[in-house]
């Protein structure tokens, strides 16, 4: 496979007709990069004189410096390009509708991952909702989905679950890339924004970010590696417990674990699971900061050893579901606030259902868990396919 065509060069090359004239937005971050590295807010500030006027911010912030959740970025006028700096995490979520109303068109360069509670995706949603109101196109500047586009996994979150970690119906692993997303959300929640995506040229959906033949460059601080990627939509569902999700620690999400862990007796366990493509490898950390702080934690790291069979989301359920068991009086989850969020158990917005947590404490078996959504998940994999840009 040759080296697939981001978005963000496709537009640079072939420019649809409006980018000559139009003012432009761009809502990018650090991994909004060319195949050489350069960022794209210089790259479109240089090819369209005069025409950029706004930048806009994600989590983490536009320079990607905010290690934690709910670390709010501020606004802030770029020094190299002087342009302003239109921050969407934090006390604002939204972009505010006349800063839409002073651009044309709003461009959106960021790196995905395919997983339903990565909040860039919301982001894109809640900026498509504003500019359908103001009139503003967004375009969605697209690239590969890292963990492939083929795999589709979880239950569907229940509107009533809503929250900046997912704001409508979806599986936790959703197979699209941004660009198919936005197409898929502007269509099912009938949000009305005058949307285009400019698709990547050359990407196939099974393939993963390592056949792609692009950079990567980490588009969080804390999914550092293509490996952190391909667990995340199972090892996020550790934000909304006691136990390290390895924050603090080199290998974040592929880490995890925490004091009290018997990882013998736990490991022992998970050998009576199918839980195909992957190995647990008994780990020890200490975090240097977030839970557990300075302690050593007792744990795994998470080794794909083949992702076609390997289930991330089954797989994090299982481990939840023998910890649970093993440390009843240990393992707790986590409580609010969480992304915002006061009053509702953070696991149960990273699941997108109550239902999932009320099993695990009911020690339902996660098959049986897994049964449940298949329906639901069947009719999203048929809902989805008017949707998809790429090709197997």
């Amino acid at each position: 496979m040759g080296r697939v065509t981001s978005g963000l060069e496709v537009f640079l090359r072939d420019p649809p007709a409006w980018a000559n004239s139009a003012r432009l937005g761009l809502l990018s971050h650090p991994a909004s990069v060319d195949s050489q590295y350069r960022s794209a807010r210089e790259l479109i500030f240089h090819r369209f004189p005069g025409q950029l006027r706004l930048l806009f911010s994600p989590q983490h912030g536009l320079l990607g410096e905010k290690q934690d959740n709910m670390i709010p970025s501020a606004d802030f006028m770029d020094p190299v390009l002087k342009l302003p700096v239109v921050s969407l995490y934090g006390p604002r979520m939204m972009p505010p509708p006349e800063a839409l109303q002073g651009i044309d068109v709003l461009l959106v360069d960021l790196m995905d991952v395919g997983t339903r509670v990565y909040t860039f995706a919301t982001t894109v949603a809640w900026a498509m909702e504003v500019a359908a109101r103001t009139g503003t196109r967004v375009a969605i500047l697209d690239r590969p989905n890292p963990i492939g586009g083929v795999q589709v996994e979880g239950n569907m979150l229940k509107p009533e679950w809503a929250s900046f970690v997912g704001p409508y119906p979806l599986p936790m692993r959703h197979g699209f890339t941004l660009g198919e997303l936005a197409l898929y959300y502007n269509a099912a929640q009938n949000l009305r924004c005058e949307l285009e995506v400019i698709p990547a040229r050359g990407w196939r959906r099974g393939h993963y970010w390592d056949a792609a033949g692009l950079p990567w460059v980490l588009p969080s601080p804390n999914l550092p590696t293509l490996e952190g990627a391909m667990v995340y939509p199972g090892q996020v569902l550790l934000e909304g417990t006691n136990l390290s999700e390895g924050r603090g620690a080199t290998r974040p999400f592929e880490l995890f674990g925490a004091p009290f862990l018997e990882t013998g007796k736990i490991k022992a366990q998970l050998e009576g699971e199918d839980l195909p493509g992957v190995i647990f490898r008994e780990a020890f950390f200490e975090p240097t900061f977030h839970k557990w702080a300075g302690e050593l934690c007792r744990g795994f790291q998470l080794h794909v050893t083949d992702r076609r069979t390997f289930k991330p989301y089954y797989t994090t359920l299982a481990l939840l579901a023998a910890i649970r068991r093993l440390h009843p009086d240990q393992f707790a989850w986590r409580q609010p606030p969480y992304e915002y969020e006061t009053e509702r158990l953070p696991i149960d917005l990273l699941t997108g259902d109550a239902a999932i947590r009320e099993g695990l404490d009911q020690d339902v078996p996660v098959q049986d868990l897994e049964a449940a959504w298949q329906r639901e998940l069947a009719a999203f994999l048929e809902a989805r396919r008017e949707f998809l840009l790429y090709e197997e």
